[in-house]
């Protein structure tokens, strides 16, 4: 099951009493956590109970479970870390009683619901207790989104908050912000009060108020380089230069994005799909779908040159034999020229 169906069984108040969240993704856990909390809350702050099975034994999570709450009809309770679902073993001073869970997921509390949230990439589907969770709970998978259903994702979003995302637009909020969903989502909001219900974002917007990263940045700035755009090199170099980054770092980011681009562009020559690029390239799949996209823009020729030139630069800083400000300054119009 997705988190999505999850969430619509929960707002249309069809509870299950036992729930497992697995998985790596935070965004889609804590949207089902606060979901779930605001559609049980009642006046009294005490119907939710919180344990980390890395502290506390199962079986004292399943006592409080059992126990009839006093202050309201229904109680939740949110387990976390329950590692005995997967293959890893955690430090503890005392063995967690299993049999006693799967004695109770078979008969759960009518009038507790319990949410376990395991925030691990898989779990073992060889163990018992897995297999019992698949056939007695509402298990939920909630891994990071691919990057091809990014754009999906963003627009649904956009759907949302009843804005249109102009299609120029998507790359700038994939490149800038796919790292992080709620700041993905943060960053829809403010896009959303800027320009009103029913509103179109353009790429002139979205510029001017998403709040920049490091990695958006230095994407820009390949762009910049391929249209041949000095200007815009100028102001990305010029936003860079507030966010009072490192110069090293940042000629290590450019440096990263050539290689991926020059990772690509060999990889393509030998006949590789983007899809198996991926299993060869230690990148995040968005950079490497733009890498493959960029490629065409450069010979390998020029890549090397690139690639060269970025570690010359470097090598200068780090002898002290240039200013860091000028020796970058240097590095991009000379990327962008030649």
């Amino acid at each position: 099951m997705t988190h999505v169906k999850l969430m619509q069984q929960i707002k249309n108040n069809q509870i299950p009493s036992i729930i497992l969240l697995f998985g790596t993704e935070s965004y889609f856990i804590q949207d089902v956590q606060q979901t779930l909390i605001a559609q049980m809350s009642q006046s009294e702050d005490d119907f939710i109970s919180t344990y980390d099975l890395e502290e506390t034994p199962i079986e004292a999570v399943i006592d409080d479970a059992e126990t009839y709450p006093f202050f309201s009809e229904k109680k939740l309770i949110i387990v976390e870390k329950p590692f005995f679902l997967t293959n890893k073993r955690a430090d503890t001073s005392f063995e967690h009683n299993v049999n006693r869970l799967e004695q109770y997921l078979e008969n759960p509390a009518p009038y507790s619901t319990m949410l376990f949230i395991a925030p691990y990439e898989t779990l073992d589907k060889r163990k018992k207790i897995v297999k019992q969770f698949h056939s007695t709970a509402y298990v939920a998978e909630c891994q990071p989104i691919q990057a091809r259903e990014m754009g999906k994702w963003i627009n649904n979003i956009a759907k949302e908050l009843n804005i249109t995302i102009n299609k120029d637009v998507l790359p700038i909020l994939e490149g800038e912000l796919s790292n992080d969903l709620h700041v993905l989502e943060n960053e829809m909001e403010k896009l959303a009060l800027f320009v009103g219900e029913n509103g179109v974002v353009t790429k002139e917007i979205a510029y001017s108020l998403i709040s920049q990263t490091i990695d958006g940045s230095a994407l820009r700035l390949v762009d910049a380089i391929i249209n041949r755009d000095l200007v815009q090199a100028m102001n990305v170099q010029q936003m860079l230069e507030k966010m009072n980054e490192e110069k090293v770092s940042l000629i290590a980011l450019l440096a990263f994005q050539f290689r991926v681009i020059y990772q690509a562009k060999l990889l393509k020559q030998r006949g590789y799909s983007e899809f198996q690029m991926r299993q060869e390239i230690s990148a995040h799949p968005y950079v490497i779908k733009l890498a493959n996209q960029r490629e065409r823009s450069f010979s390998k020729q020029q890549l090397e040159h690139y690639i060269d030139k970025i570690a010359e630069t470097d090598a200068l800083i780090k002898r002290g034999k240039m200013d860091d400000r000028l020796a970058f300054e240097l590095l991009i119009y000379e990327l962008v020229m030649t």
